[in-house]
């Protein structure tokens, strides 16, 4: 029988604060995170809000614990902080102490630095110490830095699946616990502001000039946004062997790619349909034992839609609670699903329902509509964490109480 995985630390960095305590006061406090960019150089600087961390480089390398140095992007930098702080919730002093592995998720890479020097670059007559630069925009550049500070030597990977990226990482990590690979993993993703993304998802006419609104008739788009998140996971045995604090239990999860679209999702959300009726099964509870439902929700017109029929089609006229929370973070692209993953725990531990920001109009394709308020002191036991990305890849995760 496949090992039960349970979730031991956690850590974060968003725009709405600089780790998991700041992210609960602020979600509880019902305070957004979005605004202008400070520190990336684009013509939509005061023009498109965005979810920013609002630290400096150089402050960064000083959370981070690090000295200032050449090839430590803004992408790394976030990465280890979140790293940090899963790592002392879990009481892990020396990573080396038992087997564990690394899945990271990212889309951007070291781009935060390299699209600095694009041009340099690329013109041929020029040579200079910005060539450096080239090493770090792989993806997998921020995961190998995180893994030799930390001190990973086991399994170490990276994820790009777009938006579902950090829920995949999730996955896989769970997987391999489950397959008795390895008896702990600490997976999630981190992701850094970019002119590339900005202007990438600016293109294709979905980003808002003003602040998201999720599943509103007068949403014209999403926000973007930065961050990182770690989940320790550990194998039943391994958590009781080592006495783990244990937070939660990832119970179910499953990923489809219905491959509908490059960019766009099923108009009848058939992939996300699947994505939450298999993890649901996977995690032996019933429809009626999910309490909350943390959304994709990004407010673009096709994505809200198609999740919204998902929901209809699978709960019928009895939808949880639902919300996004991207309103607070901005859409933090590789990093969402485990930023989402952290607020789903920090509901079942605190018995709340966080509030879908810049609600006001019901939509017309829809019977359902968010939860708008903070609900308080609500039983939450089951939750339901979406995160759909591009070209049909959705991951759903159900994380659950803990239950000896």
């Amino acid at each position: 029988m496949a090992e039960r995985v349970f979730i031991t630390g956690m850590g974060m960095i968003t725009a709405i604060g600089d780790n998991v305590a700041g992210n609960l006061e602020q979600l509880r406090a019902k305070r957004s995170g979005l605004g202008f960019t400070d520190y990336i150089d684009t013509i939509y600087k005061n023009i498109l809000p965005v979810g920013e961390v609002k630290h400096p480089n150089e402050a960064l390398f000083a959370k981070a614990g690090v000295s200032v140095r050449e090839g430590y992007t803004r992408t790394t930098l976030l990465g280890l902080i979140a790293m940090q702080e899963a790592f002392r919730q879990a009481g892990i002093s020396d990573v080396q102490q038992a087997p564990t592995g690394f899945i990271n998720a990212s889309t951007v890479g070291g781009m935060c630095d390299t699209e600095k020097v694009y041009f340099d670059i690329i013109n041929p007559d020029k040579t200079g110490s910005f060539l450096r630069y080239i090493d770090t925009l792989d993806c997998a550049d921020c995961t190998q830095r995180i893994a030799d500070i930390v001190g990973f030597t086991e399994h170490i990977a990276t994820i790009s699946t777009a938006c579902s990226s950090s829920a995949n990482a999730l996955m896989f990590g769970a997987r391999m616990i489950r397959q008795g690979m390895l008896p702990r993993m600490v997976c999630g993703g981190t992701e850094a502001l970019t002119r590339f993304t900005l202007n990438g998802f600016n293109s294709l006419k979905n980003v808002d000039k003003q602040f998201c609104r999720p599943f509103d008739q007068q949403r014209t788009g999403l926000n973007l946004g930065e961050g990182a998140a770690y989940l320790v996971l550990e194998s039943e045995s391994f958590a009781r062997a080592n006495n783990s604090c244990i937070l939660a239990e990832l119970s179910g999860y499953c990923n489809t790619n219905e491959a509908f679209h490059p960019t766009s999702p099923s108009p009848d959300g058939d992939g996300a349909y699947e994505a939450m009726r298999t993890a649901l099964a996977m995690s032996g509870r019933s429809l009626e034992e999910v309490d909350y439902i943390n959304v994709h929700g990004t407010a673009t017109l096709n994505n809200d839609v198609s999740e919204g029929k998902a929901l209809e089609r699978m709960f019928g006229t009895n939808v949880p609670l639902f919300s996004s929370t991207k309103p607070f973070t901005g859409h933090t692209l590789a990093a969402a699903g485990a930023i989402e993953a952290i607020y789903a725990v920090l509901a079942i531990q605190n018995r709340l329902i966080f509030p879908n920001l810049n609600f006001s109009e019901k939509m017309e394709e829809l019977n359902i509509s968010p939860v708008t308020e903070l609900i308080e002191d609500h039983p939450v036991n089951n939750v339901i964490s979406n995160s759909f990305g591009f070209g049909g890849n959705n991951a759903s995760l159900v994380i659950s109480k803990y239950e000896g």
